[in-house]
């Protein structure tokens, strides 16, 4: 019988490990998709002096989420790991009722954007593993580390640079995994448009009509509605209230406006032509010396007979002008959404190379380069991509690296106790 609770528990910890280490991971390569829900989360408490904190929240709430993972995987420190997980498990469940209740933002965003859930969703999710770890805990005397001291630290050591690295990484460049719909390969045309026989929105006619003799008002719908009834009923408003979610596409925002309120969209997306767009959500807050830089490749741009160039952002006109005439700017601002610009690139400003609405490649703006000699773009383009899939390799090998070695130590350090 002890066995089978040893077993059990044992399952459950890695189980547990396996969700708080993914939350951990998605979360920390895209550290600014995280801050970004940390902003949200702030103006829907009114507190918008902490948005300044949400980059270093993120950071630090994707690593903790990480390394109690990691802990909990390698079974060490078992009584101070599963504390921990139960306090983050009791406080993410509280949270997650309060946002299914009140609703304030539609995703809390617990598995960042790799795995998208309701809230109500969530919080029946947190409800489970919170009874997972109650139970951890509560055996939590009768689990202990394979690992001595030093071992354990070892194993912390090398959890904590993993994770500071790929962050970091994924910080500075971009997303080293893009979960997003405007990832690299993605047609937008196509992810913007409801297929057929998908089903769509359902909608149904709210009458509401005021008493006149008590002043109440009655919502009524068209079968029930006291049209004849006048002495008695008075009509205030007719609403059209959703009633059935239809098929969302996973884009549906994308639109793109000149300076005269002109759609673009049509004609970048449809366009024979390869389309550079420049990305700044907010142009006030992107690098200055960026897109200064990037003005050469809009010249370079508008002298090719097959490239075109656009910059995109949120900002007001007066801001766009100020920075274009501050910065001696040529190239032309387009505007669009700005949740929409956040989601397009982890960057301010980044670069999207477009081809017919497909997404051919993105570049943070610390990591651009370009040949202007070369007006061969698919040729750059390729080059870049077999680069960016070497430096990918390569992490990845770093990575299943560390974790072996991590799982070494485990091993290791049960052989040793055996031989003693």
């Amino acid at each position: 019988m002890k066995k089978h609770i040893s077993y059990l528990l044992t399952g459950l910890r890695l189980l547990i490990a396996l969700v708080f280490i993914f939350s951990g991971f998605v979360k920390g390569i895209d550290l600014l998709g995280t801050a970004y829900k940390f902003s949200d989360y702030f103006t829907a408490m009114h507190l918008p002096r902490m948005d300044q904190l949400s980059l270093y929240l993120s950071f630090l709430l994707s690593g903790a989420e990480f390394m109690i993972g990691i802990a909990l995987l390698t079974g060490i420190w078992p009584r101070f790991t599963t504390w921990m997980a139960l306090i983050f498990m009791v406080f993410f469940t509280i949270v997650t009722l309060l946002l299914a209740v009140f609703n304030p933002i539609s995703d809390c965003g617990c598995f960042g954007d790799a795995v998208k859930l309701t809230n109500w969703e969530t919080f029946f999710k947190n409800v489970i593993l919170l009874a997972i770890v109650i139970s951890l805990f509560y055996f939590r005397k009768k689990m202990s580390s394979p690992l001595t001291a030093g071992y354990a630290w070892a194993v912390v050591v090398i959890g904590v640079g993993v994770y500071t690295f790929v962050s970091l990484y994924s910080f500075r460049h971009l997303p080293i995994i893009d979960f997003m719909p405007f990832s690299e390969g993605s047609n937008i045309i196509e992810k913007s448009t409801i297929p057929p026989g998908a089903p769509t929105d359902e909608y149904a006619t709210r009458l509401l009509y005021k008493n006149k003799h008590t002043g109440e008002v009655k919502t009524f719908d068209m079968t029930n509605y006291p049209w004849q009834d006048t002495a008695n009923w008075q009509w205030v408003e007719t609403k059209s209230v959703l009633v059935k979610k239809g098929y969302t596409p996973p884009i549906h925002d994308f639109a793109l406006y000149n300076h005269e309120g002109n759609n673009l969209t049509d004609s970048i997306l449809k366009s024979d032509a390869f389309v550079f767009l420049l990305v700044a959500y907010n142009i006030e807050k992107a690098c200055p010396e960026a897109l200064k830089r990037l003005d050469t490749l809009a010249q370079f741009a508008m002298s090719s007979s097959n490239i075109r160039f656009y910059a995109v952002t949120a900002s007001p006109v007066g801001a766009i002008q100020r920075i274009t005439e501050n910065l001696q700017l040529s190239y032309p601002f387009l505007t669009a959404d700005e949740t929409m610009l956040k989601t397009m690139i982890r960057s301010n400003p980044g670069i999207l190379l477009l081809y017919k609405g497909t997404i051919l490649k993105k570049w943070h703006y610390a990591q651009f380069s370009w040949n202007y000699n070369d007006t061969d773009v698919l040729k750059q383009v390729t080059v870049q991509q077999r680069m960016l899939r070497e430096k990918f390799v390569t992490l990845s090998f770093i990575l299943i690296l560390a974790f072996l070695l991590s799982i070494n130590l485990v091993i290791f350090q049960k052989f040793v106790a055996k031989k003693v």
